[in-house]
């Protein structure tokens, strides 16, 4: 119990021990504190070289960027025109200059058109039409649920009904007065008024029943479909697609073949949709595209490359694409190549809408012509994108030396004191600087062009400072408007020129950068190591310390207990002895 009590400092013997050994605990604590330093010193110089790595690495970027190939004989182009521009380009080393291009013809495509109304009709034997249902006619488009007009009069379809069912529904929706019918020779409906006018459609009308159907108003008192309404459906596999003619030429699994442009394409009636042969065709190497036209009935074979080019099939008799309309009575729509000039010269043609040097011998120019029209286009030398090159690398070198300077500087200030940045003691680094702004000093050897160094392209060094500037801008245009092979020539030489000497000394300070930063992680990893032994023998020598303190306070806490023992019995001896 009286262990327990006395852990508080000094409760038996008035002596503050704790603050005692604390101090005492301090004193011997100044080793791990030098370490400490030590470590936090350390681990400053870290993040500082980890941020000059990030400059560093940011320079040898900008500088690779100046060796880049083509940089520095980069053109532009552009063209004359304020809206509606061509675009146009120009590779390296394109002749500069005005060209005058006259296109009096574009580029189109060949198209072969098949025969419409290829799908069989809504019913190709009866008018009856009771047992045809609106959600599965086979026509260009579905028809939807909800209500049309027929003279003012509302009549409203469900996709469950006949077609028989709506015409009997615009009966009684106009008193009798509009009579329906479908004639499967023409495969049309028709609408006859008795009394007049037919008037089709409102504005709030929700089904387009009339629209699916091709029923338009006329100013009559009849109105017939505007085009057969049968159709395939694409979806459906081919034996069952509502075609109007027949596949025969398959074998016994239903399988056959045609041909486009010599690729052959295979099929299967049983197992293919429409829609399915069409993607096999644009997929495939024949080198054209395939559509449904819906409104028409019919199919379309593009080329996929403009020019008077031709498009050839071929097949079976008795095969899909007879059933398709385009081996018969199929209309071919020639392709067109480009037809232009140049600087007025004589007319000139190409395949393509992109003229280039194929068709009119400009090196490295290519303009893609959007109509029929007179444009100016003109290369010129590229000088925003080699100066914001040069730009870049000069604010990437300035952020170097400016952050070296910081890191490096050792400052008094008007009272003498000294400030040190955090690593003003490593004399590598400051030799980095030094070597970088040598470099960027030097000539170049070995060039005959007018430019050997950065002084030829109006650079130099900010007066009283380490960071460069381009202190002469009409020089540094002129050097590129009019030298663009020399300046690519003291950048990009490779090896010996600008930027290869930059790179690879980048190259190998990086790689001295992170050795130092992996040696001071190191030396920080043995500090934490030292610094755990030290507090753990401090704490060993606390508790030791601790030990006897409670220990004496035990005792005199035992010793006042048997002084106040002995104080009682001889108060009670003295009043006995009374």
């Amino acid at each position: 119990m009286a262990s327990t009590s006395l852990q508080v400092a000094g409760l038996a013997s008035g002596f503050d021990w704790k603050a005692f050994t604390d101090q005492i605990m301090e004193l011997e604590r100044a080793p791990a504190a030098r370490l400490e330093a030590e470590k936090s010193s350390n681990s400053q110089k870290v993040t500082q070289l980890s941020t000059l790595g990030t400059r560093l690495a940011a320079l040898q970027t900008s500088a690779n960027a100046l060796k880049a190939d083509g940089l520095f004989g980069k053109r532009l182009a552009t063209s004359s025109s304020t809206t509606g521009a061509w675009s146009a380009s120009a590779a390296t080393d394109t002749a500069t200059g005005t060209y005058k291009i006259a296109v009096s013809q574009l580029a189109t495509a060949a198209r072969l058109t098949g025969t419409s109304d290829i799908g069989a009709a809504l019913n190709p034997s009866s008018n009856d039409v009771s047992g045809l249902t609106i959600a599965t006619l086979p026509i260009g488009q579905a028809i939807t649920a909800g209500t049309f007009s027929v003279n003012g009069n509302k009549i409203t379809v469900a996709t469950t009904d006949s077609l028989q069912d709506v015409f009997d529904a615009i009966g009684t929706a106009t008193g009798g007065d509009v009579t329906a019918s479908y004639d499967y020779t023409t495969d049309k409906i028709t609408l006859t008024s008795g009394s007049g006018e037919v008037v089709l459609g409102a504005a709030n009308d929700t089904s387009n029943f009339l629209r699916a159907l091709k029923l338009g108003n006329n100013g009559t008192g009849t109105v017939t479909s505007s085009a057969a309404l049968g159709g395939v459906k694409t979806s459906a596999y081919l034996s069952s697609a509502n075609l109007g003619t027949a596949i025969t030429a398959v074998d016994g699994t239903g399988a056959g073949t045609f041909a486009i442009n010599g690729v052959d394409i295979a099929y299967n009636v049983n197992t293919d949709t429409l829609s399915a042969v069409l993607k096999r065709i644009n997929d495939s190497t024949a080198g054209v595209s395939a559509s449904y036209d819906a409104a028409n009935d019919r199919l379309v074979l593009a080329n996929a490359t403009t020019g008077d080019l031709g498009i050839s099939v071929s097949e079976t008799a008795g095969g899909l694409l007879g059933a398709l309309g385009v081996t018969s009575g199929t209309t071919l729509t020639r392709g067109q190549n480009a037809e232009f000039t140049l600087n007025e010269g004589t007319t000139l043609s190409s395949a393509s809408n992109t003229l280039d040097s194929s068709s009119h011998g400009i090196a490295g120019l290519s303009v893609t012509a959007t109509a029929e029209e007179t444009q100016t286009i003109t290369i010129a030398t590229d000088t925003a994108t080699m100066r914001g090159k040069i730009e870049k690398f000069v604010e990437d070198f300035n952020s170097v030396q400016s952050f070296l300077d910081s890191v490096t500087r050792v400052s008094t200030d008007s009272k003498g004191k000294v400030t040190a940045g955090v690593l003003s003691s490593n004399r590598e680094i400051q030799d980095w600087g030094r070597s970088l702004r040598s470099m960027a000093f030097a000539s170049v050897s070995g060039l005959t062009g007018s430019v050997s160094r950065l002084t030829d392209l109006g650079l130099d060094f900010k007066s009283g400072t380490n960071e460069l500037e381009i202190e002469d801008s009409a020089a540094l245009t002129a050097a590129l408007t009019n030298s663009s092979s020399d300046v690519g020539a003291f950048f990009n030489t490779e090896t010996t020129g600008f930027a290869a000497k930059f790179d690879t000394f980048l190259e190998k300070i990086t790689e001295q950068n992170t050795q130092q930063q992996t040696r001071l992680n190191s030396t920080n990893t043995s500090l934490d190591e030292q610094i755990a032994a030290i507090e753990r023998r401090l704490e060993q020598q606390r508790a030791i310390i601790e030990s006897g303190f409670i220990a004496m306070e035990n005792a005199q806490s035992m010793l006042k207990q048997q002084q106040s023992a002995l104080d009682g019995m001889m108060s009670s001896f003295s009043s006995a002895k009374k």
